[in-house]
């Protein structure tokens, strides 16, 4: 919000406030500033936590976190399944089963003599 405003800009304002309030009173005018954003600050963290509350973040947050946990033991489990049972091997996918089912048709073959 405030990330392009400069050091000369910042003096000039503190320049004018000190001109308008009047050095006498700057610190009460900064200490009442200074009650007034912490009030402001407390009722917004009141707010929020209210708001969370009504809409049951909290629960969630420990459904989002059991999903996650879940998802973890899931690959974990299926993890140990392929390394204690590695999955069988597909003779349709293997490129050198087609070729021993092709030799062996053509060794059953019937030959014939000219």
């Amino acid at each position: 919000m405030f990330s392009n405003i400069d050091t000369t800009e910042i003096l000039l304002i503190v320049l004018v406030t000190l001109l308008v309030i009047g050095p006498e009173r700057m610190p009460e005018v900064l200490r009442t500033l200074g009650l007034w954003v912490g009030r402001i600050s407390r009722s917004f963290a009141a707010m929020k936590i209210e708001i969370e509350q009504e809409i049951g973040m909290d629960d969630v947050r420990r459904q989002l976190h059991n999903e996650s946990v879940m998802a973890q033991m899931k690959k974990i489990e299926d993890e140990v399944n392929h390394s204690i049972h590695p999955p069988a091997a597909d003779p349709s996918a293997d490129p050198s089963a087609e070729t021993a089912e092709v030799t062996k048709a053509t060794d059953d073959t019937p030959q014939h003599s000219p």
